[in-house]
C-alpha cells in the first residue's frame, strides 16, 4: 500500500470518528481539518490505527509488523530512504525464503526514555544501562534512522546482503539493528 493510500485511509477513519462523536454529542459534524497527518520536520506521517498508542511500541493486538505495515508509526515514521531500503531488502529476502519482520523501528522520545528507564532498573545503574540502550537524544530510532529486524535467519541474511540496499549492522552485539550506512558500492 502506498503512503498516499494509507493517509487517505487514515483520513477516512478520522472523519468517521469525528462524525460519530458529533452525532453522539447531538451536533452536526464539521468538515475534516485540511491536514490529518502528524508532521515531524518537513515530512508528514500517517496517523496511528485505532488502538495503537502511536509511540512506536508494539501494536497492542500483538501483531507482528512487516516493512510494509506503514500504517503503524514504528514503520510509517521511518526515514523514507530507510523505509525504501528495508522494503526492498524484505522483498529480496522473501525470494530467498526469509520472512522479515520489524521488531522495532521509529520510537517516540518518550518511548525511548521508558526503554532506558527499564534498562536502568534491570541493570542497576545508568552507566550499565547505557551500554544497551541509547538516550532519546542519541537514539537513531527516535529520528527514524534505525530498524530492528526479526524473523528466522533475517539478521544473518541482512548481514550478508544488506549492503546491496545500503543497510549495515551497526553494533556488534545487536545482530538485529540496521541503519543506512553504506555507500552506493556497498562499502
Amino acid at each position: 500500500m502506498r503512503s498516499t493510500e494509507v493517509t487517505v485511509i487514515g483520513m477516512r477513519w478520522v472523519a468517521a470518528a469525528v462524525a460519530v462523536t458529533a452525532l453522539a454529542l447531538g451536533s452536526h459534524p464539521s468538515p475534516a481539518p485540511p491536514s490529518l497527518s502528524i508532521g515531524l520536520a518537513d515530512r508528514s506521517f500517517p496517523m496511528a490505527p485505532p488502538g495503537d498508542p502511536g509511540d512506536g511500541s508494539a501494536p497492542p493486538d500483538g501483531r507482528t509488523l512487516t516493512p510494509f505495515d506503514v500504517q503503524y508509526p514504528a514503520v510509517g515514521r521511518l526515514d523514507p530512504a530507510l523505509l525504501s531500503a528495508i522494503q526492498n531488502a524484505a522483498t529480496a529476502a522473501a525470494s530467498d525464503g526469509i520472512s522479515m519482520t520489524i521488531t522495532s523501528g521509529w520510537r517516540s522520545p518518550e518511548f525511548q526514555q521508558r526503554l532506558l528507564d527499564k534498562a536502568i532498573q534491570t541493570y542497576g545503574s545508568y552507566a550499565v544501562a547505557r551500554q544497551y540502550v541509547q538516550t532519546p537524544a542519541a537514539s537513531k530510532h527516535v529520528t527514524g534512522q534505525a530498524v530492528d529486524v526479526g524473523g528466522q535467519g533475517t539478521d544473518h541474511w541482512l548481514i550478508a546482503n544488506g549492503s546491496r540496499f545500503g543497510l549495515c549492522q551497526i553494533y556488534a552485539n545487536e545482530l538485529w539493528h540496521f541503519e543506512l550506512a553504506t555507500d552506493a558500492a556497498g562499502r
